[in-house]
This record gives structure tokens, C-alpha cells and sequence, in this order.
């Protein structure tokens, strides 16, 4: 577990990618930029048929760089570090403090991986990051940025469901605008929930109001009085969690039935306190 400290101290517990999941990831990254451009190149070898031959060859050189670099460095971009292989792997690439990373990120990382993954053919990245305490390649240390895991193995995600929200705050949730809401709130509210067993109560309780408020600064809403706010955050992820999984599947899912492992409530991470322990806070 790697501890790192946000701008609104609260403490990070990320989990860094070990080189066998991030080969994985990688070996089927390659596989895809590959088959793509032995595609492009076959359309462009009847396309430029009536070119010379420096024409071509600057053709070629050119696909290649946009699909082994260009198109990567796009897809990270778009996606917020997750290429195919990451979500396959279950993934994703952060900045140092956690954050979601943007194109200067993308960019670096792409440019160095195409010298220490495609040129070397992943030799030296395989090293680098052997060498290195959180797994990272020379590309995540010029940019700044560290890949993570973002699905746990059961055994990890394992944890105390909380209880469901009450019928009136499901229904303030559901008019609730998460918009304006960046990636980075949403990271540091998992990982706090994942964390927050392992928390002083009253610290933990600090900790749960300050994200509240910052919430309240995104969506102008503030949080419900009579309603702990580490249980109010865990309702609000779940709430999210459903509107992401309306969009990805067209299923409708609310706060009240993201349900943890042991059934009937919000589900937070391993060692989460149960509910007495929101009642001392």
C-alpha cells in the first residue's frame, strides 16, 4: 500500500500495479496498436501504390507513430489513464497525488514508452519498474504519474455494509448535481471510505466533514443535518455508482441498492467501522 497525501490531507491508500498485471496490460495494449496498423498499413499500401518510394516510407513512418504513440497517448487522455488492457486488468493511471491525470501526462508517458516499450521491446520498462518501490516505468517518472489498481480481488473488497439511506435522502441524492464534481473528489472519497477502520473516530469524522464540504462547493447542496457525513459520502458514491451504471447499461440503480457484501446497504471497502462507530463520531 502506498500512502500519499492530497491537498485537503487526507490520506491516500493506493495500491501500485505490479509489473506482472501491468505487462498484462501492456502485452494486450501492443497486440491491439499492432493489429491496427498492419490494418492501416494494408489500406495504405494500395492507397500509395502510385507514390515513389519516400513517399511511402514517410507514409509508413508516420502511421506507425500515430498508432503506437499517437493513439495512445489520446485514449489515456479521453479515458482518464485507462486503456484497453487497463480495464481489462482493472487499472488505471493517477497522478502522484492521486488525481486523474491529463494530456501533458499522457504525452510524456506516451513519448517515453515509445522508447522503453515499443523500440525495447519492453525490456527496459520491465526493469525499471523491477528497480522501482511502486512499479513505476521511466515514463510514470518523468510525467509524474503512478498506475493503480483499481479492482480489488474479493477477499480485498470484502467489507461492512452500511445502512441503507433513509426514502428522503434517496430522493434529494437522485436531484442531486454531481456534474460539476471532479474525478479527483470521487478518488479521495473511495479511498477514504476504504480506509477510514484504520482512522481515529474523531479524525475520521474531520475528515468525512471537510469532503462534505467540498461537495457542498461543487454542488451547492449542503449535507443533511441528522445524517453522519461518512455515511452520507458513502451514499452519495453509491448514488453515482448507480447513475454510471444506468449510462453503461441502461439499468437503473439508486443509492439505497448498491448493496455491499453483506446485502442490505451501502458497501464500503475491508475495514470500514460499523455503524456503532459512526454513532460515537
Amino acid at each position: 500500500m502506498s500512502e500519499l497525501v492530497t491537498g485537503e490531507a487526507v490520506v491516500l491508500g493506493l495500491r501500485p500495479a505490479r509489473l506482472p498485471s501491468r505487462g498484462l496490460a501492456v502485452a494486450v495494449d501492443v497486440a491491439v496498436a499492432w493489429v491496427t496498423y498492419i490494418g492501416i498499413s494494408l489500406i495504405l499500401v494500395s492507397a500509395t501504390s502510385s507514390m515513389d518510394s519516400a513517399a511511402v516510407a514517410a507514409v509508413s513512418v508516420a502511421a506507425f507513430v500515430l498508432v503506437q504513440v499517437g493513439i495512445p497517448i489520446v485514449i489515456e487522455t479521453l479515458s482518464g489513464g485507462r486503456s484497453l488492457g487497463k480495464v481489462i486488468c482493472g487499472l488505471r493511471v493517477v497522478r502522484e497525488d492521486g488525481g486523474p491525470i491529463r494530456f501533458r501526462h499522457a504525452l510524456v508517458r506516451g513519448a517515453m514508452g515509445a522508447i522503453e516499450i515499443v523500440m525495447t521491446m519492453g525490456v527496459v520498462a520491465a526493469i525499471a519498474s523491477l528497480v522501482s518501490a511502486r512499479g513505476r516505468r521511466l515514463g510514470d517518472v518523468f510525467a509524474g504519474t503512478l498506475v493503480i489498481r483499481e479492482r480489488m480481488p474479493v477477499a480485498d473488497a470484502a467489507g461492512v455494509a452500511l445502512p441503507p439511506p433513509p426514502p428522503w435522502l434517496v430522493a434529494e441524492l437522485g436531484a442531486l448535481d454531481l456534474s460539476r464534481v471532479p474525478d479527483g473528489w470521487w478518488l479521495t472519497v473511495r479511498q477514504y471510505l476504504a480506509r477510514i477502520g484504520q482512522l481515529d473516530p474523531q479524525v475520521g469524522g474531520a475528515m468525512a466533514g471537510r469532503l462534505v464540504e467540498d461537495l457542498r462547493g461543487f454542488t451547492g447542496v449542503p449535507g443533511p443535518a441528522g445524517v453522519h457525513p461518512a455515511a452520507y459520502l458513502a451514499a452519495v458514491v453509491g448514488e453515482r455508482q448507480g447513475r454510471e451504471s444506468q449510462r453503461a447499461f441502461g439499468a437503473s440503480v439508486s443509492a439505497s441498492s448498491v448493496a455491499g457484501p453483506t446485502g442490505g446497504g451501502v458497501g464500503v471497502g475491508r475495514g470500514c467501522c460499523r455503524w456503532a462507530a459512526w454513532r460515537r463520531w
